[in-house]
């Protein structure tokens, strides 16, 4: 896996010099469940110090990272790192479980994660991407590939969030996207058939052939599914 990066790495140390503490892969290609041309290379770097012209800088090599297919590496300065455990308990959570270092030491291993903001963060990440999976939903229901993709891309969105929830649950959430969205199906008691098939949509192993009418169908059950976890999630502190 480092064979990979090696070239990226090589541009980031000429670029940002002693600057450079951190470079850390995070998410599915970390966990195990990394899907060729679905999963993202998801990257977090870390500096000493963050200012326009170390962004300018980066310019270069992030654009040739970004041309390859990859999304655009989110950059902390360490001191960052260590107080914004509260801010984004969400992702944080992510990287902890799932992440391999790429360079330099691992600066989220004694990274302090406070969920107090946790319930809160999850059930309005959950509310924004229903609403813009609905949006999406209007231009995608024009054909069966269209519908195809939206599903595959926004259930790995939501497995991130389903990650969340199991640990509001008290539990400890599993690396993979498909022991969390399993796991979550279980414990909220909700139908997890519809993110299974989506998956194997995904995946390129679903065994039966969509239509216009069985792929909206699944779609409707898609979010039907998704609008349950959000009441769960509404309703932790109404107990």
């Amino acid at each position: 896996m480092k064979h990979h990066f090696e070239a990226f790495i090589d541009d980031l140390r000429q670029t940002h010099g002693r600057n450079l503490v951190s470079v850390i892969l995070y998410g599915s290609a970390a966990a195990g469940d990394f899907v060729p041309k679905q999963s993202d290379y998801n990257i977090l770097i870390a500096l000493e110090k963050i200012g326009p012209e170390d962004l300018r800088k980066a310019h270069a090599c992030i654009r040739e990272w970004a041309r390859m297919g990859n999304p655009v590496p989110v950059y902390f300065t360490v001191s960052e790192l260590q107080n914004a455990g509260d801010v984004f308990p969400i992702e944080f959570h992510q990287m902890s479980i799932a992440r391999k270092v790429l360079f330099g030491p691992d600066v989220l291993a004694d990274l302090v994660i406070s969920d107090k903001f946790l319930r809160l963060q999850a059930e309005f990440e959950l509310r924004s991407k229903l609403i813009q999976l609905r949006r999406q939903y209007i231009s995608a229901s024009a054909s069966v590939d269209g519908l195809k993709r939206l599903m595959g891309d926004s259930l790995s969105s939501f497995s991130a969030l389903f990650r969340a929830v199991l640990i509001l649950k008290g539990l400890t959430p599993p690396a993979t996207k498909h022991e969390i969205v399993a796991l979550t199906a279980k414990q909220l008691g909700i139908d997890g058939t519809p993110f299974e098939k989506i998956f194997d949509i995904r995946e390129n192993r679903l065994t039966e052939k969509l239509d216009e009418v069985s792929a909206n169908r699944l779609f409707g059950e898609y979010m039907e599914q998704i609008e349950h976890v959000i009441h769960a999630v509404d309703a932790i502190d109404k107990g």
